[in-house]
């Protein structure tokens, strides 16, 4: 018996994956969305071998079955939905990483263009220009001339003459 066994898992290894996947579907009773080949194996030798030696004991089972009551099962939140990123609260921009270049917020950036000189209000989550709220310095820069400049270099916050 054990040798027949251990000509079947053998037998596994030259399968080819498409052929795995109609095995899983005769050894669960369902088909499988998976294509990766070691887990095929995996999964329908242990059933295989389940089937042939025997299952878990009632012991087993028990305790299995307490260990996954006390655990938290999910530990990943769900996605907010189909291709959509879940919308940003306050904490998450507070949490999220700072650019270095930045200065802290409250600080009032100003850089003199066209004969006048413009002002930026550093916020913790974005910019404030002209009593609109901007996310990045790159915004701000179109907002003021048009075209798309880099933020950090049109207010001097990059390279040899940095504000700093």
């Amino acid at each position: 018996m054990a040798s027949e066994m251990a000509k079947e898992l053998a037998a596994l290894e030259r399968l080819s994956v498409g052929r795995l996947r109609e095995r899983y579907a005769e050894v669960f009773g369902e088909p499988t969305t998976g294509n990766n080949r070691p887990w095929l194996v995996r999964r329908i030798a242990w059933r295989l071998q389940e089937r042939a030696e025997g299952g878990l004991t009632e012991r087993a089972r028990r305790r299995a079955e307490e260990l996954a009551d006390d655990a938290d099962l999910r530990v990943i939140p769900p996605r907010a939905g189909a291709g959509r990123p879940a919308a940003r609260t306050a904490a998450m921009l507070d949490a999220a990483p700072k650019d270095p270049r930045l200065p802290v917020p409250g600080t009032i950036l100003t850089r003199p263009y066209k004969g006048g000189v413009l002002q930026v209000r550093v916020l913790g989550g974005g910019f404030e220009y002209d009593g609109s709220t901007y996310r990045s310095l790159s915004a701000v820069a179109k907002a003021a001339t048009g075209s798309h400049c880099n933020g950090f270099a049109f207010f001097g916050l990059v390279g040899k003459g940095a504000k700093r």
